[in-house]
């Protein structure tokens, strides 16, 4: 898998991969170099081969999976149909906002694009730059079977990532009920004080007891302010 953009969310996104898809080799590249440093140093003993690469386009070449995870706030090109090869999977996660799109419409316009929901998709995702009857299918009627996924091994397809409330309610839900019902599981600020904030996983992996102090002290300070 080619991992564009190494910032706050690429580990989430490389583990995600190989844990569900069975990824085992990643090509990094951002335009910040400490980005991907950070990333290929966090993800040392996790099961994946990493190689830092010069370009976009260098990561993408030969890739079954391009990731997307770019924070710039702009109408950018990051994938352009020269780097599309057939068969490949397009997960396109850094489009999240009006005015920010990553992908080059061609890109789009060869490939069975699937989103979340899509009147927010269109407004917030790739797809805004295309008409408003450019097809797109809702990814949880693949999943209930109303229609198909990945039809041929050469069909291009991309997913057209923005995230919405639902989706973050229904898995904080599932891992609270998960947790109380296997006894497991700590406190954590959604929101953790971070020295880097492009390092997340850091915090996980390095910090786990200094962030529930902080949290078992901010929760100490509202309950004595009550």
């Amino acid at each position: 898998m080619a991992l564009i953009g190494n910032g706050a969310q690429s580990e989430f996104q490389a583990l995600a991969f190989r844990d569900l898809v069975g990824i085992r080799e990643l090509r990094l590249f951002d335009t910040d170099a400490a980005a991907s440093a950070k990333l290929a140093a966090n993800l040392v003993g996790q099961g994946l081969a990493v190689r830092i690469c010069t370009s976009t386009a260098e990561a993408a070449k030969g890739a079954d999976i391009v990731t997307t995870v770019t924070a710039d706030k702009t109408h950018s090109t990051i994938l352009t149909p020269q780097m599309i090869e057939p068969g490949m999977h397009v997960n396109a996660v850094g489009g999240d906002c009006p005015g920010k799109t990553e992908l080059h419409r061609g890109v789009l316009e060869a490939a069975s694009v699937f989103v979340e929901f899509e009147p927010q998709t269109r407004i917030e995702g790739d797809i805004q730059q295309m008409p408003a009857d450019f097809a797109v299918t809702e990814f949880w009627r693949v999943l209930a079977g109303q229609a198909p996924g990945r039809t041929a091994a050469a069909q291009v397809t991309v997913f057209d990532s923005v995230g919405f409330a639902l989706e973050d309610y229904s898995a904080l839900t599932f891992m609270r009920d998960a947790a109380a019902e296997l006894g497991i599981g700590e406190v954590v600020g959604l929101v953790p004080e971070a020295a880097d904030p492009k390092n997340l996983f850091g915090v996980l992996r390095d910090e786990p007891t200094a962030a529930v102090t902080r949290n078992a002290a901010t929760a100490r300070r509202a309950t004595e302010a009550v």
